[in-house]
């Protein structure tokens, strides 16, 4: 398919930001049509505003400041004489009022209709609408009395366990799994207050809670000639915290039949409520049951493009924006059901900032080195930033999605571990290793999927983290000294002097012998490296032996090392007192012990609570004065989306509380202070 029959619109404005929004740009562009990107202050230098064609700024960093500003993103599409606005996802994608004030002020909205999003954009009204089109639904309440006790009663009736969900937004803010009656009042505090946040509107439902659910949903396409059209299933049951890790297409065991009635009722629910473009209607499989059972449960309708449609791309070899772009345009749909059919299988990975090993933090900082595999047949990147670029805390940690595409699911799934075991990323952690050992486990490669998979396999998926190899250490030795020899070089250089002694690059310094140590931090240990520096090489003494090295740094950053006789050729970055390496199939962030600048480190922290991550204090549980347990809550941070309870380290005696709900705080600044005991 190339341009369109008719256009409507020749100028695109991409109210996004990310990954989202380099994707949209890519295949405007080959369309024709002229691109323009909006940004924060935190984006001024961002991939996609390097990628349109004209870029204008919205505001400061903060969402509600910037890419939620509908007054600020109109604005700048009259200045670039947009004639069309495409949403991507999150942010104002779902905001019916949104889609409206576009149509108002004569631009085209790439995506349904405004009446379409308000109907399945809440929850309670989305299940009342799938229930008049003969969609099955989760047993819960649905209704409008948000009292508290009433809430409680509902739940009680549905019988514990129980999800609580916001009837706004998605993406699990809002959503509580509540298991006893005695938990209920606090998690449905905390879901309101999650919600109110996220999406402005703080109303839950209450439903059966499945015990062990498979999550498919349905991609639909309507236009506006009533023509309306599945894309087959997609399966999103990995999760964690509710969201999504893993996608794929199709769903692993799903039958002919069952595609067949999910995709009839995904299509019945869309027509219901006149809808228009692209559309995913998520229901949930009960896999205790098993998928051949064939009863399935409605759960939502996104009324927008989905993070995950790469993967529906792969299956059926269409463009979905290119979709979307000729329905809003006022063409019809480029084929009918009967001329759609999937074509093998695609896994898409999500590879987050973020800390596996401390609860799946979300990392913030600068991507020191950021590489993907190289282009090969099967395997696509959709990426937002670039290497250099920062993680801010402001906006969801997704580095890429990468995208596997095979003649079955375990080619897919084998291609998608090689990918992200060859992905070098350095400066934030990341969860590549994680994803690599959860598309190689057993479970997962015989298809037994469901929401709590991650959870049952967590020994497997999270194994406490191993001190370095004698290996690594070595590595990161080679690393060190190799850094030091070029800078040296770069030193001599200009000095202009040719018998300067900085031209000596080898062992030799002033007033000491030729052997030096260097002791490297990984999580409380400690390991030490002694270095032998002899004609020819290094002699490297660590913890487990001794060997012999060599490196050097090639030209696109790697390091280059022969250890023992054996080469090899490794991601590396040295800087700001840490080393970070990739190196068979782990990631390590090694610190450069440095004594001084620990001690000040405890000083400065001794006795106190420290964010682990720049947030919002949002709720502080405790007053001086009281005396807490270890494991007591004491502040819920806001950051990255989500909320993160900060708990004592120990038991203890509140001194002082360093911040205000409402205050902003950065990394590592104290919270809570405790009394120093006498």
């Amino acid at each position: 398919m190339s341009g369109f029959a008719a256009p409507m619109f020749s100028t695109l404005l991409i109210a996004n930001r990310g990954e989202i929004a380099c994707r949209v740009i890519r295949t405007a562009r080959a369309m024709g049509l002229r691109t323009v990107a909006v940004y924060s202050d935190a984006d001024e230098s961002a991939r996609h505003v390097a990628l349109a064609d004209i870029a204008y700024r919205i505001g400061p960093a903060p969402v509600a400041e910037s890419y939620l500003r509908i007054d600020a993103i109109l604005e700048a599409a009259q200045r670039a004489g947009a004639d069309a606005v495409h949403p991507g996802y999150g942010f104002l994608s779902e905001n019916a009022n949104f889609a409206e004030v576009c149509g108002l002020e004569g631009l085209t909205f790439v995506g349904p209709p405004p009446d379409a999003i308000r109907l399945m954009g809440l929850k309670d009204a989305a299940k009342r609408i799938a229930v008049e089109a003969g969609v099955p639904i989760v047993p819960g309440y649905h209704g409008d009395d948000q009292d508290p006790e009433v809430l409680a009663a509902e739940a009680a009736g549905i019988g514990y366990p129980v999800l609580i969900k916001a009837v706004a937004g998605g993406g699990g803010r809002g959503m509580r799994r509540v298991d006893a009656p005695d938990d209920f009042a606090a998690a449905l505090a905390s879901a309101r207050r999650e919600a109110q946040s996220a999406f402005g509107d703080d109303r839950v439902l209450i439903e059966r809670y499945v015990a062990r659910p498979r999550h498919i949903e349905i991609q639909v396409f309507a236009d506006a000639h009533g023509n309306a059209v599945h894309l087959f299933e997609r399966d999103c049951s990995v999760q964690r915290r509710h969201q999504k890790v893993i996608e794929e297409a199709p769903a692993p065991g799903m039958t002919a039949s069952l595609r067949a009635k999910m995709g009839a009722a995904a299509v019945a629910a869309a027509q219901a409520i006149g809808y228009c473009n692209a559309g995913t209607v998520e229901f949930i499989v009960d896999a205790e049951r098993g998928i051949a059972d064939q009863q399935f449960f409605f759960i939502e309708m996104n009324t927008r493009l989905q993070v995950e449609h790469p993967v529906t791309e792969a299956i059926t070899g269409l463009d979905l924006v290119e979709w979307q772009l000729r329905v809003a345009a006022g063409e019809p749909l480029p084929l009918r059901q009967d001329q759609l059919a999937p074509s093998g299988h695609a896994i898409e990975a999500r590879l987050y900032a973020e800390d596996p090993d401390a609860g799946f933090l979300p990392a913030t900082g600068t991507l020191r080195r950021l590489r993907f595999p190289p282009d090969a047949p099967g395997l696509r990147v959709d990426a937002g930033v670039a290497e250099g670029d920062v993680v801010s805390p402001f906006y969801d940690p997704m580095i890429a999605k990468l995208i596997a595409h095979g003649a079955d699911r375990a080619e897919a799934a084998r291609r998608l571990a090689e990918a992200l075991a060859h992905t070098e990323v350095a400066g934030v952690a990341t969860n590549a290793a994680f994803l690599t050992r959860l598309l190689r486990q057993p479970d997962f490669l015989a298809g037994a999927v469901d929401t709590g998979f991650i959870e049952r396999h967590g020994a497997d998926l999270l194994p406490p983290p191993a001190p370095p190899s004698d290996t690594a250490l070595a590595l990161a030795t080679l690393a060190v000294l190799a850094q030091r020899r070029d800078t040296a070089r770069a030193a001599a250089a200009r000095s202009g002097d040719p018998y300067s002694p900085w031209h000596d690059t080898g062992g030799w310094r002033l007033n000491q012998d030729l052997s030096e140590s260097l002791t490297f931090i990984a999580g409380d240990a400690r390991y030490g490296v002694r270095i032998d520096h002899a004609d020819g090489g290094l002699r490297l003494h660590c913890p487990g032996g001794a060997l012999s090295g060599v490196a050097h740094f090639a030209a696109d950053g790697r390091l280059v090392a022969t250890l023992d006789g054996a080469r090899l050729t490794i991601p590396v970055v040295v800087g700001a007192g840490r080393v970070a390496l990739s190196f068979d199939d782990r990631a390590y962030d090694l610190m450069l012990d440095d004594p001084a600048a620990a001690a000040d480190l405890d000083e400065g922290h001794a006795g106190s609570v420290a964010a682990p991550m720049p947030g919002k204090v949002i709720q502080v549980l405790v007053e001086p004065g009281a005396a807490v347990e270890k494991g007591q809550p004491l502040v819920v941070l806001e950051a990255m989306k989500m909320e993160h309870t900060l708990r004592a380290p120990a038991e203890g005696v509140i001194a002082e509380i360093l911040y205000a709900v409402g205050d902003q705080v950065e990394e590592g600044a104290a919270l809570v202070a405790f009394a120093e005991e006498e």
